[in-house]
């Protein structure tokens, strides 16, 4: 459980709760989210918490297409396969460890098996983090 009125960022500060409250009433938030995912539905209730009702992406269903991808990859400054999940199977099977895959082929990949997407990615405000830790996506609002 997170405490609702403060959260501890990535670099050791506080933050207001109402300070960030007032920040966001505006912003129009997106989280593409995996109810499965302990982490993603931690990032949910930290933004929850903080007063920000995100729009759920349930990427699973639903995947972003090769250019949102791209999008989303220029936001996090991340290169394809680092935005991947190594340890799943669909990797190994797909034969995604391949360096000699191009970042096309990997986005491809992802747009066929979402699972190998590194969840959760909220996106507000042009741009994107991956709640891992699921306060570090404060930083963004």
């Amino acid at each position: 459980m997170y405490n609702c009125l403060t959260a501890q960022t990535r670099f050791g500060g506080i933050i207001n709760f109402n300070q960030l409250t007032e920040k966001v009433n505006s912003l129009k938030v997106q989280i593409l989210h995996n109810p499965r995912c302990s982490k993603s539905r931690a990032t949910l209730e930290v933004l929850r918490c903080r007063g920000i009702e995100p729009e759920i992406i349930l990427y699973q269903d639903t995947p972003p297409d090769t250019e949102q991808l791209i999008s989303i990859l220029k936001k996090l400054d991340m290169q394809p396969r680092d935005l991947m999940r190594k340890g799943q199977a669909e990797y190994t099977e797909m034969g995604l460890d391949n360096e000699a895959l191009t970042d096309a082929e990997l986005i491809a990949a992802m747009r066929t098996a979402p699972i190998l997407i590194e969840r959760p990615i909220v996106l507000a405000n042009g741009k994107a983090s991956i709640g891992r830790p699921p306060e570090s996506v404060l930083e963004i609002l």
